[in-house]
């Protein structure tokens, strides 16, 4: 796959090809495609949660799983897969580790809403 644009790294073609392919249905091709990306930019987070979005429409949920441990390893504060990895837990009937991920989510998420409010004040 060539770049289709000069400016724009041959990651984001992959990652942009995979979207095109998950919105068309074909989870398979779309994990392929987000893992090309991030073979080619390992902080490529938009790409891991894609991965991990793809994994889970194609029903392989481990793969998921550990997609989403990985984005965690390299983003211990981002919320999104805090949230993915409790639905994922969620669907394998892990309830415990499940809520224990939701709990992890949301109390990022109010951490994350604290701090700005503190910055929106501090700017006042």
């Amino acid at each position: 796959m060539s770049s289709s644009c000069p400016e724009r790294p041959v990651s984001e073609d992959f990652y942009y090809q995979a979207l095109e392919s998950l919105a068309a249905g074909d989870a398979e091709a779309a994990a392929r495609e987000f893992r090309e990306a991030i073979s080619l930019d390992p902080g490529f987070l938009d790409a891991r949660h894609g991965l991990i979005r793809a994994l889970q429409e194609a029903g392989e949920l481990d793969p998921a799983i550990a997609a989403a441990g990985e984005l965690i390893a390299l983003d211990p504060d981002d919320v999104l897969a805090h949230t993915s990895l409790s639905i994922l837990y969620q669907r394998k009937g892990m309830v415990p580790e499940a809520e224990a991920e939701a709990l992890k989510a949301k109390l990022l998420g109010w951490k994350l809403e604290l701090r700005g409010a503190r910055a929106g004040s501090l700017a006042e």
